[in-house]
Order: structure tokens, then C-alpha cells, then sequence
């Protein structure tokens, strides 16, 4: 089974980010900020990461630079998932590393497709 990690600081924003993807038969877990899912990536391997911008202590585009420059987990991909919709916020995420970006709140099959894409399955 593949494992997500859902990385914001906005508790109804993981709830219904963990209902779409665990009735798409994923395994699930959550962090509140980047610090906090840094260290569970670091012990537990996670086959994507789903990643809020604005959040306290590390925000998302420093997780996943940081994430980027660690060479264990550099390979999984990152989704961000943000309010922010200017474009330089998504050619922000991009530098920072992420493989994905899209404007909350995602809809279900924007978000399940894309993770299915992320992930090597079909969509």
C-alpha cells in the first residue's frame, strides 16, 4: 500500500485531504508543519507528500527543498496544495522542487488524479 504524507497546518484541510485519499485505498499520515514532517520522513519512507505553502516553523517550499537536498528522500514526489494562486506562487513551488501544484480547495479528482500521476498509477 502507498503512504502520503499530508503536510498543513489547517486541521479541516487534512481531514478532508485524508477522506479522498484513503477512499482511493492509500495509507495516509499528517504533519502540521514542515519541521514536524521532515522528521517523519526522515524515519518513515512516504511514496508522496502532499504540502501546504504557509506554515508555521517551516513552510512548504523550505520542506521541500529541504526534502530535495537529502539524497533518501529526494526521489518522492511533492504535491503543493495552496490558497496562492499567482503564478509565481507555482513557479516558486516548482524551484523548490515540487512535481505538482494545485489551488485549494482541490477538488477530489483534481486532487486524486493527480496523485495517481505522482504516483505511477492510472488515473
Amino acid at each position: 500500500m502507498k503512504r502520503v504524507l499530508i503536510i498543513d497546518d489547517a486541521a479541516t484541510v487534512r481531514m478532508y485531504h485524508r477522506k479522498i485519499l484513503e477512499d482511493c485505498g492509500l495509507e495516509v499520515d499528517e504533519a502540521v508543519n514542515g519541521l514536524e514532517a521532515l522528521e517523519k520522513a526522515v524515519s518513515t519512507p512516504y511514496d508522496l507528500y502532499i504540502v501546504d505553502i504557509n506554515m508555521p516553523k517551516m513552510d512548504g517550499y523550505r520542506f521541500i527543498a529541504e526534502l530535495r537536498s537529502r539524497t533518501e528522500l529526494a526521489q518522492a514526489p511533492a504535491i503543493m496544495v495552496s490558497t496562492e494562486s499567482e503564478s509565481k506562487d507555482a513557479d516558486r513551488a516548482y524551484a523548490a522542487g515540487a512535481n505538482f501544484y494545485l489551488i485549494k480547495p482541490a477538488r477530489p479528482v483534481e486532487l486524486t488524479t493527480s496523485v495517481r500521476l505522482m504516483l505511477g498509477e492510472h488515473a
